[in-house]
């Protein structure tokens, strides 16, 4: 085969490989799980986002901003954790927490949760400083297996 034919082979090659790896096709990789989730809390009693999903067995970092002028917190755990959590901070208001299941913030402040789901289901998790779970500032995690 003469050099230019070969040539012409080579650059036929190159352009192919560039145009197949030039990003445009609409294959892509798989999605990796979440291992960062960033909460903002706010005086409207609200989470934002409102839900997420995660993997199961991959530790979550959550970075969490009290965006407000009072007092929040965020709080992890199924509806049960949620319910019994929701008496004890009734039971002690003013209470100051921070531990593996959650953390108080203060207005401007800004923390991080790492937490690792066990199992796939929903799990939640929520401000109960008075009346802000009652008034809906949750976030629902769902959990894939």
């Amino acid at each position: 085969m003469p050099i230019s034919h070969r040539l012409i082979v080579v650059l036929s090659v190159l352009a192919l490989v560039a145009a197949c790896s030039s990003g445009s096709g609409t294959l892509k990789a798989p999605a990796t799980p979440t291992s960062r989730v960033e909460v903002s809390l706010t005086d409207a009693l609200k989470m934002a986002p409102e839900a997420v999903a995660v993997q199961a067995g991959v530790p979550v970092t959550f970075v969490v901003t009290n965006r407000g002028a009072v007092e929040h917190e965020f709080f992890v755990g199924d509806e049960a954790a949620q319910t019994d959590h929701e008496r004890l901070m009734n039971s002690m208001p003013g209470m100051m927490h921070d531990g593996p299941e959650g953390m108080a913030l203060q207005p401007g402040q800004t923390k991080q949760l790492l937490y690792t789901f066990k199992k796939a289901g929903l799990v939640l998790a929520a401000c109960h400083e008075a009346g802000h779970y009652g008034a809906g500032m949750k976030l629902a995690i769902t959990v894939a297996g």
